[in-house]
């Protein structure tokens, strides 16, 4: 039982998209969804360097398209449940069907763009907690004044705040803690500090019609399955000031009996965490196209049949 998944803002690393432009076809799609967004994506995803694609609004259309892109080189694959990790939610909904793969760049756009304005009134950003008890973390970040936006299992809990308060977690680590990571991002996503971005991205999601998941669609919010189409948009929403519940995630992959998990382009980040959180399972992360014969390989193990399902 095959779980297809997509990473989160952080992945992203100067020129990663280079080789996938080199594919058949790739260069083409990615014209078409930057001419649909009004951002060069090949630009980005190939000569940027990390401090522009750190900007919140180019990162998060960014990784969409990247995580599209690798899923049709992968050809036509129906995974057996699909899940992201934050902006991945976006591209799990065009795995799933839910929204065709530029509706879904034109919601993340929008998104990118109004979380940016919101991480613009004041310096924050998120770190890594690296070791130690979930529940001590938890509280002694509640105690600096910052949040859990990320409960990413396996151990880790992302911390987000003000520059202040993620530099008091620096000097003050919960006990257990080995090392405290600052993330890649520009922003405390998924805290109170993005709520003026979710009425944005509620206004914006009234012009969509999304259609209900053809595959089981995992949410961040709670780790449970979402039948409706509606309700994954509503939550694609939502989440943009909620934490993320990964560690959720990665137990309702548990429950459906999940063997193998792929994570697509730039892959690596979820499939460490399912390494250490989902003993058994097999993983694979889509980094290069070099990865593609692999990845197909365990697709044909996984008996995971062909239909149109891999956002192309």
């Amino acid at each position: 039982m095959l779980v297809l998944v997509a990473p989160g803002q952080g992945a992203q690393t100067p020129g990663f998209l280079t080789p996938w432009l080199e594919l058949p076809g790739a260069s083409d799609r990615i014209a078409a969804w930057s001419d649909a967004i009004g951002l060069d994506l090949a630009h980005y995803g190939t000569k940027a360097d990390a401090e522009e694609i750190r900007d919140t609004a180019v990162a998060q259309p960014l990784l969409v398209a990247a995580g599209l892109l690798s899923a049709a080189a992968l050809g036509e694959v129906v995974p057996d449940a699909v899940a992201g990790h934050s902006v991945g939610e976006f591209t799990a909904a065009a795995f799933a069907g839910v929204l065709d793969p530029t509706a879904a760049l034109r919601l993340v756009r929008t998104r990118g763009l109004a979380m940016a304005e919101a991480a613009a009134v004041t310096e924050t950003g998120m770190s890594a907690l690296l070791g130690g008890d979930p529940e001590v973390s938890t509280a002694h970040l509640e105690k600096l004044g910052l949040t859990a936006a990320n409960v990413n299992g396996a151990g880790q809990i992302v911390a987000a705040g003000t520059k202040e308060q993620l530099a008091a977690l620096e000097a003050d680590k919960p006990e257990g803690v080995r090392k405290v990571v600052a993330l890649k991002v520009a922003g405390a996503f998924h805290t109170h500090h993005m709520a003026p971005a979710v009425a944005r991205l509620e206004e914006a999601a009234k012009a969509l019609a999304p259609a209900d998941p053809k595959v089981p669609y995992v949410s961040n919010k709670d780790g449970r399955t979402v039948a409706g189409g509606d309700e994954v948009v509503s939550r694609l929403v939502g989440q943009v000031a909620n934490p993320v519940r990964w560690d959720l995630c990665m137990e309702t992959f548990k429950e459906l009996g999940v063997t193998a998990l792929v994570e697509v382009c730039p892959g690596g980040t979820l499939t460490g965490l399912a390494k250490r959180a989902l003993p058994g399972v097999k993983t694979l992360a889509l980094k290069t196209p070099d990865d593609l014969d692999a990845a197909r390989t365990l697709l044909a193990e996984t008996g995971s049949p062909a239909a149109d399902a891999a956002g192309a």
